[in-house]
């Protein structure tokens, strides 16, 4: 007679963080993004970590071919993806290694067994098998024969090996979703969609993912499962997004509220790639794409585009911005409208290509020959990646000047519920081109140069408009006329016109808001993707009686007009970057206050312990 199994229990807890982890051919960017839907559609806060490896082809079962992904979630505000990892899955002894230190004493490690085998420990160095030499002990391991169970469920398929072994993420994700009480559905209806063509395929992931979680179900190995409720949020329409899928719907709303058609011009290099993915899927919100030979010809091709009356866009990561400076510099002379996206990456030349790094500040702000000052803003989480974008665009068409736009790879490839905005919601970008109306702007004709009072921006004069012949060009421009001057008094009026007209921007630059309390021990300075970490950080500080407060500075050129006096209200100013302390430069300088330096260069982001740390420190 057939035993039943016992019915677990269910515990509810506020949050949980896991990490998938295997070989890259492993699928587990595949297995964490469809666990990201599954808590979303269970209604969860939540935020990621895809951390990729840097080779294209790493050898199998090496440290440096480990692919991960971390996810946290819960009924709680979440910010980051996490300090310490809850359950650990983890497909092979590398995967186990790389990851171990992020598992903390008494959390739970789910290892694919059958990939523990001398061959695989070798690879990972390890001399003995850390499943059975005791070095695990004070964590909770749950082997699972992943492997030959994945290839029992399919084994009258007719698939041959290959395919039934790649489906035994499947079974973790079914696993780990009935670990935590998260909904099948969304993994389901995904599988029907991708293997539309290929029921075979379809089917086989199928039965995998239910057979994973039907195995927690029935084995002994598990007698307590989780569960974790809705988070509180806003009232609204939400859906889970990717940074660059947010930039990417920034950037078409811009041009959906200018009137005007997109040209993203680029050349693919991670992790900025995935924002011609994105745009190349919109081409019916008049988005063109166009993937250049280089990056000099993608930003060329963009300057292009704006000469011509288009948004003209371009996008690169890490020494891309390098080979871009000359034409951004031939950008700020003509003044045209361009936004350059810098998803930043470790550097310094081709660096760290799948690792996260804020190290293009300084190039992006000082990095170009001359006196070339742009506007820089910086988006500061996945969904925020929307609202910068579109910030951006507003500025470079408002003001006539290049705009460099920052992200980085954990922002471009991290996760989060967003609050779906009205496109009624956004503000108008009023673009008004230069007509016949401008021919008799001055007694001697159109004059390209002669500026608006309040922004400075000069006309936008599309090329062909009768009346409006004028040249545009790198060399010096004469005040008004737009001619060719090499007058030394004229290179320094529009020098100084040029910078003046950026530093105008600090006009429409909301009042500075401050997370915690608005005055008091420790202001906490941040920009870009550490805002989470920040956030989180001032959380736990003020639990201990400290006045703590944070502010994330989306304008980092030119800065908000209120920020000396928000810095003035604090004893200690600190400034976590990760890179070697960039911003706390431009601040020094700008200010002439004691600012501390919090640096991190790992590929990572912070902890919000670390920043924890750095708040003690500066307040003992």
């Amino acid at each position: 007679m057939a035993t039943q199994a016992p019915e677990k229990s269910v515990k509810l807890i506020p949050e949980a963080t896991i990490l998938f982890a295997g070989d890259s051919g492993d699928g587990m960017q595949l297995t964490g993004s469809q666990f990201t839907l599954a808590a979303a559609y269970a209604r969860n806060d939540l935020a990621t970590l895809p951390d990729f490896p840097a080779e294209i082809r790493a050898p199998a079962g090496t440290t440096y071919g480990v692919s991960g992904f971390q996810l946290r979630f819960g009924s709680v505000d979440v910010r980051t993806p996490g300090d310490d990892v809850d359950l650990l899955v983890a497909m092979n002894p590398a995967a186990l290694k790389v990851n171990l230190a992020r598992v903390h004493a008494h959390s739970a490690i789910i290892v694919n067994t059958d990939a523990f085998e001398r061959r695989n420990l070798d690879l990972a160095g390890y001399t003995s098998n850390p499943l059975e030499d005791g070095s695990l002990e004070d964590r909770h391991v749950i082997p699972v024969k992943l492997t030959q169970l994945t290839r029992d469920a399919l084994k009258d398929t007719g698939l041959g090996h290959k395919e039934i072994d790649r489906s035994k993420n499947m079974f973790a994700l079914g696993l780990a979703l009935w670990l935590y009480s998260r909904p099948m559905e969304p993994a389901l209806e995904w599988l029907g969609n991708k293997f539309a063509k290929r029921p075979e395929v379809r089917d086989a992931n199928t039965q995998v993912l239910k057979k994973g979680y039907h195995y927690g179900e029935t084995t002994e190995q598990f007698i307590v499962r989780y569960d974790v409720a809705e988070a509180q949020m806003p009232p609204g329409r939400y859906r889970a997004i990717r940074g660059a899928q947010a930039m990417a719907m920034g950037l078409v709303a811009a041009g959906q509220k200018s009137g005007l058609t997109i040209f993203y011009g680029t050349y693919p290099i991670t992790p900025a790639s995935d924002l011609l993915h994105e745009l190349s899927r919109l081409k019916n919100f008049g988005v063109m794409t166009f993937q250049a030979e280089d990056e000099i010809a993608a930003i060329g091709s963009a300057l292009g585009a704006s000469f011509g009356g288009h948004l003209g866009i371009t996008g690169t990561s890490g020494p891309g911005l390098a080979l871009k400076s000359e034409t951004l510099g031939l950008a700020v002379m003509t003044e045209l409208p361009l936004v350059v996206v810098n998803m930043q990456r470790g550097g310094p030349s081709t660096g760290l290509p799948t690792k996260t790094e804020q190290s293009d500040l300084l190039q992006s702000l000082f990095g170009r020959n001359g006196e070339a000052p742009l506007p820089v803003l910086a988006a500061s989480t996945p969904g925020d990646c929307f609202e910068t974008a579109f910030e951006a665009c507003r500025v470079a068409l408002t003001y006539m000047t290049p705009v460099v736009l920052l992200g980085d790879g954990y922002l471009g490839n991290g996760s989060e519920p967003w609050l779906i905005p009205s496109l009624d919601s956004l503000p108008d970008i009023d673009v008004t081109f230069a007509d016949a109306s401008h021919e008799a702007n001055a007694e001697e004709g159109f004059l390209p140069y002669l500026r608006d009072q309040k922004t400075l921006a000069r006309p936008w004069a599309r090329p062909g408009t009768k009346g409006l012949e004028h040249r545009l060009g790198g060399l010096e421009k004469q005040d008004k006329t737009g001619n060719v001057s090499y007058d030394p008094e004229n290179h320094e009026l529009m020098t100084r016109l040029r910078a003046e007209k950026v530093e105008r921007v600090a006009d429409i630059i909301p009042k500075t808001v401050v997370h915690g309390d608005e005055s008091g021990d420790v202001l906490v300075v941040g920009w870009g993707s550490t805002r989470g970490a920040i956030e989180a950080a001032v959380v736990e500080a003020r639990k201990t009686g400290k006045r703590v407060g944070s502010i994330n500075l989306r304008f980092l050129n030119p800065l908000p007009s209120d920020l000396g006096e928000v810095l003035s209200r604090f004893e200690h100013l600190i400034v976590p970057e990760i890179n070697d302390g960039q911003l706390v430069m431009v601040l020094r300088s700008r200010f002439l206050l004691p600012f501390k330096s919090v640096t991190k260069m790992q590929g990572q982001p912070f902890k919000s312990s670390e920043i924890v740390s750095a708040i003690e420190n500066a307040s003992s």
